[in-house]
């Protein structure tokens, strides 16, 4: 079995990778952190201004959510594959979740900001994805 953990910086992302690490122990995990392209956060002509800027700083937030991911796996005397992503992250995650068997996302992030846009994304992908989802609250 293959399992998709969608992973950004927040305890419910933790929550949800921790559960599939006990529900899914014999299965290949793969973490996925998708980082939001400048043009998607800010507008066209920010992107084109701060470009490497963010390219530099999405590099940075992708590799300490997987350090993460791999922090909480060996906590589960686990391993986890890891994949950072550009780009939109409800599309990234359902690209993805084509080539699994099931995906675990947790239910938002602790800010009301994070819930708004992480909770946006969670519920997308519930809708939307070919294949089962469970939701870690």
């Amino acid at each position: 079995m293959r399992v998709l953990v969608p992973m950004d910086d927040s305890e419910m992302a933790e929550r949800a990778l921790e559960y599939a690490l006990d529900v899914f122990d014999d299965a290949e995990i793969t973490v996925l952190t998708v980082v939001g392209e400048p043009s998607i956060m800010w507008g066209e002509a920010a992107a084109i201004a701060i470009a490497d800027d963010m390219q530099e700083a999405a590099e940075e937030h992708g590799q300490t959510v997987a350090d993460r991911a791999h922090e909480i796996a060996a906590d589960h005397d686990a391993e986890v594959d890891v994949t950072v992503l550009t780009g939109h992250p409800a599309r990234a995650i359902l690209d993805a979740a084509e080539d699994h068997d099931t995906v675990v996302v947790g239910s938002h992030g602790g800010s009301v900001a994070d819930r708004l846009v992480i909770g946006n994304v969670a519920e997308k992908v519930f809708r939307r994805a070919p294949i089962p989802v469970t939701v870690v609250r």
